[in-house]
């Protein structure tokens, strides 16, 4: 555990999430933390509006998780969603599917929102974050190659920024590079600074 994290060497961090990604991320950061995931409804009501669907599936996340942090757990939870032209692109269940949205975003710029929950035995506290990716125009073929190759299944708007498509498709970024990844280690690291 790195020297900046003192404060919080007698806690346990609890990541309640499966992503390789968001637990590669928070290893970054020298923090020990155990793994439990616990799969919940991600419907959400229909008036909620699209920016808010991170923070709200992430405090669900956190609220739902049968595991009741104890005076020195920390419990992580976290949800990223893409949203493009004010729609919400989720994980896709196809190549095709796959291939349409990555074509959606093609020489256009979308917003990223990931929301991080972090609660503890007597507080919780959900931060957010915002990003915006631009993709310079891709030829379908290079978006075939992506998809079939690296099989997105499991990302929001169906691209990980740190992949190939990311390598030689995105132009320009506006915000956290580790938003975009789905955890915002700064703000993580911050909270947990303060915790």
């Amino acid at each position: 555990m790195g020297p900046f994290l003192e404060k919080i060497k007698d806690k346990k961090i609890i990541l309640a999430s499966g992503s390789p990604r968001r637990q590669a991320l928070l290893r970054g950061l020298e923090v020990d933390f155990e793994v439990n995931v616990h799969p919940v409804d991600e419907t959400v009501p229909t008036d909620i509006p699209s920016e808010y669907v991170a923070a709200y599936l992430s405090k669900l996340k956190a609220e739902s998780h049968p595991h009741l942090p104890q005076e020195h757990e920390i419990l992580i939870t976290s949800d990223t969603v893409v949203i493009h032209k004010g729609k919400i692109l989720g994980k896709p269940e196809s190549e095709r599917e796959a291939f349409d949205m990555i074509k959606s975003l093609s020489g256009s710029t979308h917003t990223v929102m990931t929301a991080v929950t972090l609660k503890g035995a007597k507080k919780q506290i959900t931060l957010e974050d915002e990003a915006k990716v631009t993709f310079r125009f891709l030829e379908e073929d290079e978006i075939w190659h992506y998809v079939r190759n690296y099989k997105p299944f499991d990302k929001a708007g169906a691209y990980g920024i740190q992949e190939w498509i990311g390598f030689i498709g995105v132009s320009a970024l506006e915000g956290s590079y580790f938003t975009v990844m789905g955890f915002p280690l700064h703000l993580v690291y911050q909270q947990l600074k303060k915790w």
